[in-house]
Parts: structure tokens; C-alpha cells; sequence
């Protein structure tokens, strides 16, 4: 359809019109100039389509959708192409529901940890926020469905937002407030962007030309619309000049008549409401149009990919000697009444109707549980006491708390960052009864913790969605086929075939380890002392069958969904392989086996498009061997200073430098023809002879 021919036909009025909505969630219909209206709907989180009473703070009933977890929680993956996916995921349900613009996402920066929004957007880091952001972008937009990025700009506190000024300097302006925006518009191009409630530097944002038509438009290149949120125009003919082109809900009939007599009488160019119809006409059409192609929707596929999301985006805080994952079969007592009504969503325009919802206590089979508090928060000593009972008879106690939805809404801003009494009294209570406390939080932004230190482990799980009750690890025993076909059966259940399997279970006995580097006949006679004819057969054994056959058993079990399909399997071997440190001839031993497994399966696999490789890490410092790798004071062990003097590069390696090789390994695309090979990652300490 030829929009300038439209435009020719329309009259002065009509056009006016056209840029200020129909209802509360449509753009006017035309029909004689076969213009149709645009359906748009809140949609950061999953769609919030209300079809009858309509309202923007959350109040109303919407349409059933998926829920996937806040952007406070999608943040924690730090995975664009993750985003890219829920955004496909939320395209489809759109178009499904007849839905042409989805409202979302927020990119505004957090600079206020007590913004009562915290939770619609992704990051205090302006450079995360606009890489998510414009991963969710394309995933919306390439099935078919506008985007609107919001709230545009220094949007960053709820209170007085209709009226505050944001006052700062050009640098904090574009290197801050403006950069998520910069890169999300850049990079994600969406077909809208929504402008925030507030003045900026003293204009409002709906009227603020150097904004809208200077950096947005004429710097970064930005063609689509600009719509406020909801009520944001200040002055209508200051929005036209400045290209603020559609106003919603609408409905102002003051405002038209005021542009018609302003373009009637000169003073407002009526090239600027052609602009505006022409952007809001442009995106109607287009909505319309691909509303045509068929696309899928699987709103099943849609749970197991808010499932994933809110478990990659699950962040560990604390844990203490190794707490968690938990023991399969632990005896576990839970406590808090947010484990059995979980806060999985934030409130306002944030809040959808799920599909389905998966509640904590559901998935926690087994476990005993206390409520601890009631679900505002509040704690009685009766209730206390009960936790403390039901901990106390536990081998390990699981507290969940947080921030309620009152806490924390569209609206409002917090007036601390404190949990409520009662959540904090609960956790006190638990922690005295159970030394082996783990408290999960959900909350849409950061809170206090004054009780950190008396606990085991802390896991931040945010606001993860409908499917957070869900999203715990699978647990599986590496030596036992049983537990291993379990977690298969959940895996394939949860999230279809595997495709890829990293083999990482391994590690070390005492017993399979000697004493001294060198032999010594005076260590056969020392008791204290283990030489190598002190070596426990048992310990060896349990050595070898952890790394080797725990990486065999494994790939039995996960590998079979791979022989019609393809997939690619990652094990992990060790320096040890390459040359065996002294001290410990089980572990070198058995990491040597897995590289040579790693070559034989490479083989064996290499007609069912299956490739094996194995990663073979250096020294990192982690956790689990900081106490070999360095003394109390944090200088390094004898130990360490002779790894340090092999290692060319001079230091340890940091977990994360694993990534990069982890990846390059599994991306078909990178390593399609490399299969079989064992490759180090240890700054160079296998390349080095010592002179």
C-alpha cells in the first residue's frame, strides 16, 4: 500500500487524528483509506493484552501469556542471543494474540537502587543493558512485531516522575543515561522508541527536540516512531516540532483542534504532522501486513525457554563449603511462605497472566516445610518457632525471602533498601537453629543483608517468572547409570534432546595422593606420612572411576540423542594429561585416560556427526584450591611459586578465560572440522621447558 498516496488523500484533521490513539491500546482505524489500527500491549516480560477494561498500573485481568523472568533476572545471563530468544518467543505469542506492538524493553539505567522498576530493566552497567536490549529487539522484530525501547531518557526513579526534572551535564548525559539507548537503537533497531514522563535538563521529554529529532533521529540514525507513554505529552505542538509522534491512550480532543488551528494559522508547519502520520501510518500498515504470515506458537516450548532463562540467570552470591548444589536425597527443611507463593513477576504494567506456574515447594520433593512469615512479611513468634523446629531436624535448611510485590511497583519508589522485619527475623531464627542455611532471594533490586554472614549460601534468583519454582540443577550421580538416566529423562523432558555435553565432573582423593614429591625411605616409617606403597586401592580406584568412568557412564547416557541429529561433547582433562605433577599419580593418571578417551570417542563417533574434544586447563585460582594455592596472608605456597615460575605468562588463570575455548568448541559454525583434539588453556605452562 503507498503510504505517500494515503497521506495525499487524507485531510489536515484526519492526519492529526491519526497521531493520537483510538482507545486506551489502539491506534485510529481508517477504514476508507484502508489505514487499520495498530494493537499494542505491555511486553517486557511477556504479553500484558487486556481486551476489555483496559489500565496501565497492572489492575485489570489480561489475556494468558508466558511470564518469563523480569529483566532484573535476564540480565544475570549476560547472553544477547538468550534475549534475542525470549524476544522471538514473545513475537510469536503477539502475532498469536493479534498484537502488532509489543511495549518493551526498558533499557533506563539504574541508577536509583530504590526505583520501584528496577526490575523492568536490565542493568546499572549502560553497555549490558544496551546489548540485552537489543537482543530482545531482534528477536521480537523478526517475527514480524514492532518493538517500543523505553523509557527514553533519564527515566530512572518512579517518584514524581510526571513532573521531575533530570538536571545534568552533556558527558553524564551521553556516556550514562544515554549509551543503552545508543546501542539498543543501533543495534536492535526498533520500529518504536517511547518517551519518558519527566523533563530533561528543564524540557519535557515528549517536547525536547535536541532529543527526539537531534540525537535520536538526525545522530543515531533512528526512522521509526516515537510514542509517549501513556499521558506523557506535555504540549502537543511542541511534540509535533520536536517529532514526538504519536500520543496515547489519546483521546484529547483539545489537543488536535489546537494543532489544526496552529498549522491553520502558521505557526506549526504541516510538514510536521506529515512526518508524524506518515511514521504512525508506515508502522500501522506494516503491522498489518506481516499479521498475514503464519507463524508458530508454542506456548509449551515457551515455559522450558523461561525455565532456562531464569535458571542461566540465577546468580550465587555465597557458598560456603560447597553447599549447594544440594545432596541428592538431603534431608531439607524449607521456610518462608515465598516458597509456596512465589514473587516471580513485577507489578504494574509488568504484570501478565502465566500460562502456567511452577511454585518452589512443588519441585522440593521431600522437603519439610514452615511458612516463617505470612505473606506480607510479617512474623509472629508462633511462626518462628515452628522454623526453627522444622530446621533444627534438618540437614540443611532453605529459607525463601525477599521483597513482597507491595515493596516494589510501577508508581512508587522504596523508601530503604531493608527487607521486611519479618524476613529478616525468619533468616536470623534459621540460621541460629541450622549452621547449614541457604537463603534464596526474590526481589525485583537490591536489598540489605545483614544476616549474610550467617549464612551458607545466598542464591539471587530476582523475579524469574512463571517458571522459576522450576529452576533448580538436576542432580546426577556420575557412577550411577540409574541417576544419570533420571536426569536425562528430566533434561529431555524440560528442554529436548541434548546437543551439547560438557563432561565436567572429576577430582581427587587424599588416599590416591603421595605425601612428598620425591621418595624417601624414612616416609615408610613415618605414620603420618603416605608413600607410594601406602597408596589405598580404594582411593586410586574412586579416583579413576570420578573422572574416567564418570566421563564414559555420562556420555552413555546423554550421547544417544545425539546419533540422529548431530552434537558435540566437551570433556574435561587437565595439564596432568600432558605432563603429571608430582604428588598425585591417581589424578594424572586418570585425567591422562579421559584425553585419550577423548581421541578414541572422536573416532568411534566421527560417522554419526558427533564430535568429542577435550579442554585441558592450566592453574586457576577457584574456590575449591585457593587454600593449595596460596597461605592466609594471600602470598603463594611453595607449591604456587613453582607452577608460577613454569607458567609463562606469569599468574593464574580466571575461570572465565575457560569460556572463550568452550566456545570456539561447541559453535558447529568456529570448529566444524576440529574433532579429537585436547586443547590447553594454561598460559603457556605446557609449552614451556623450564630454560
Amino acid at each position: 500500500m503507498n503510504v505517500e498516496k494515503i497521506l495525499q488523500q487524507m485531510t489536515l484533521e484526519e492526519k492529526i487524528a491519526l497521531c493520537s490513539g483510538e482507545n486506551f491500546w489502539q491506534t485510529k482505524t481508517f477504514a476508507q483509506y484502508g489505514i487499520p489500527a495498530l494493537f499494542m500491549c505491555d511486553g517486557p516480560h511477556g504479553l500484558r493484552k487486556q481486551e476489555n477494561e483496559a489500565d496501565m498500573l497492572g489492575v485489570h485481568e489480561s489475556r494468558e501469556a508466558t511470564c518469563f523472568p523480569a529483566e532484573v533476572t535476564a540480565a544475570g545471563n549476560w547472553d544477547p542471543e538468550l534475549l534475542e530468544q525470549i524476544g522471538a518467543a514473545i513475537g510469536e505469542e503477539a502475532k498469536d494474540q493479534g498484537v502488532g506492538l509489543v511495549l518493551g524493553p526498558g533499557a533506563n539505567l539504574k541508577r536509583n537502587p530504590l526505583c520501584g522498576r528496577n526490575f523492568e530493566y536490565f542493568s546499572e552497567d549502560p553497555y549490558l543493558a544496551g546489548k540485552l536490549a537489543a537482543g530482545f529487539i531482534r528477536g521480537v522484530e523478526a517475527r514480524g512485531i514492532g518493538t517500543s525501547l523505553k523509557h527514553f531518557a533519564v527515566n530512572s526513579q518512579e517518584y514524581r516522575r510526571f513532573t521531575s526534572d533530570s538536571v545534568l551535564d552533556e558527558r553524564t548525559l551521553r556516556e550514562l543515561y544515554l549509551t543503552a539507548f545508543e546501542i539498543a537503537v543501533k543495534e536492535g533497531k526498533p520500529s518504536t522508541v517511547m518517551c519518558a514522563y519527566p523533563k530533561l535538563n528543564g524540557v519535557h521529554c515528549s517536547d525536547n527536540k535536541d532529543l527526539l529529532s537531534g540525537i535520536l533521529r538526525s545522530e543515531w540514525g533512528f526512522d521509526g516512531m516515537v510514542v509517549t507513554d501513556w499521558g506523557a505529552m506535555n504540549d502537543r505542538l511542541e511534540g509535533f516540532r520536536s517529532g514526538c509522534d504519536l500520543n496515547m491512550p489519546g483521546g484529547s480532543a483539545y489537543m488536535e483542534k489546537e494543532a489544526l488551528r496552529a498549522v491553520k494559522s502558521g505557526t506549526l508547519p504541516a510538514s510536521a504532522v506529515d512526518d508524524s502520520a506518515r511514521r504512525v501510518l508506515k508502522l500501522a500498515l506494516w503491522a498489518a501486513e506481516t499479521r498475514k504470515a503464519p507463524t508458530a506458537c508454542d506456548y509449551g516450548a515457551h515455559h522450558a525457554l523461561a525455565l532456562r532463562a531464569a535458571e542461566e540467570g540465577a546468580v550465587l552470591l555465597k557458598n560456603a563449603d560447597g553447599i549447594l548444589p544440594l545432596r541428592e536425597n538431603a534431608k531439607i527443611a524449607v521456610i518462608g511462605a515465598m516458597a509456596k507463593t512465589m514473587r516471580y513477576q513485577g507489578s504494574g504494567s509488568s504484570h501478565i497472566n502465566p500460562t502456567k506456574l511452577s511454585q518452589p515447594l512443588d519441585f522440593l520433593h521431600g522437603a519439610v516445610y514452615a511458612p516463617g512469615c505470612d505473606d506480607q512479611g510479617g512474623a509472629t513468634d508462633a511462626l518462628l518457632a515452628e522454623a526453627r523446629t522444622v530446621a533444627e531436624n534438618a540437614e540443611v535448611a532453605v529459607v525463601f525471602a525477599g521483597l513482597p510485590g507491595h515493596y516494589e511497583s510501577e508508581g512508587f519508589d522504596r523508601d530503604s533498601m531493608e527487607m521486611p522485619e519479618g524476613h529478616l527475623r525468619m533468616i536470623e531464627a534459621v540460621a541460629s537453629a541450622n549452621p547449614r542455611t541457604v537463603v534464596v532471594l526474590l526481589s525485583g533490586s537490591a536489598v540489605e543483608c545483614p544476616w549474610a554472614d550467617g549464612v551458607k549460601a545466598i542464591l539471587y534468583m530476582g523475579l524469574p517468572g512463571q517458571a522459576g519454582g522450576e529452576a533448580i540443577a538436576v542432580q546426577a550421580n556420575v557412577l550411577d547409570k540409574e541417576s544419570l538416566k533420571k536426569a536425562h529423562d528430566v533434561v529431555l523432558e524440560e528442554f529436548g534432546p541434548c546437543e551439547v555435553l560438557i563432561n565436567g565432573a572429576g577430582g581427587n582423593n587424599p588416599k590416591g595422593t603421595t605425601t612428598s614429591e620425591y621418595f624417601s625411605k624414612e616416609d615408610m616409617l613415618d605414620e603420618n606420612a603416605r608413600s607410594f606403597f601406602d597408596l589405598d586401592q580404594d582411593g586410586v580406584s574412586f579416583v579413576f572411576n570420578l573422572n574416567f568412568l564418570g566421563t564414559l557412564l555420562t556420555t552413555q547416557a546423554f550421547a544417544t540423542d545425539m546419533l540422529e541429529t548431530g552434537g558435540c561433547i566437551v570433556n574435561i582433562s587437565s595439564m596432568n594429561a600432558f605432563t603429571p605433577l608430582t604428588k598425585i599419580p591417581a589424578y594424572s593418571g586418570a585425567k591422562a585416560a579421559v584425553s585419550n578417551f577423548t581421541q578414541w570417542l572422536a573416532v568411534h563417533f566421527a560417522n554419526c556427526n558427533i564430535r568429542v574434544n577435550a579442554i585441558a586447563p592450566g592453574f586457576f585460582a577457584t574456590n575449591q584450591n585457593r587454600t593449595l594455592l596460596f597461605n592466609e596472608d594471600g602470598s603463594l605456597t611453595p607449591r604456587s611459586h613453582k607452577i608460577i615460575s613454569q607458567t609463562p605468562m606469569g599468574r593464574f588463570g580466571k575461570p572465565e578465560e575457560l569460556l572463550g575455548t568452550l566456545r570456539f568448541l561447541i559453535d558447529n559454525d568456529a570448529s566444524g572440522f576440529v574433532t579429537g583434539i585436547t586443547i590447553p588453556v594454561d598460559g603457556g605452562f605446557s609449552a614451556y621447558s623450564g630454560v
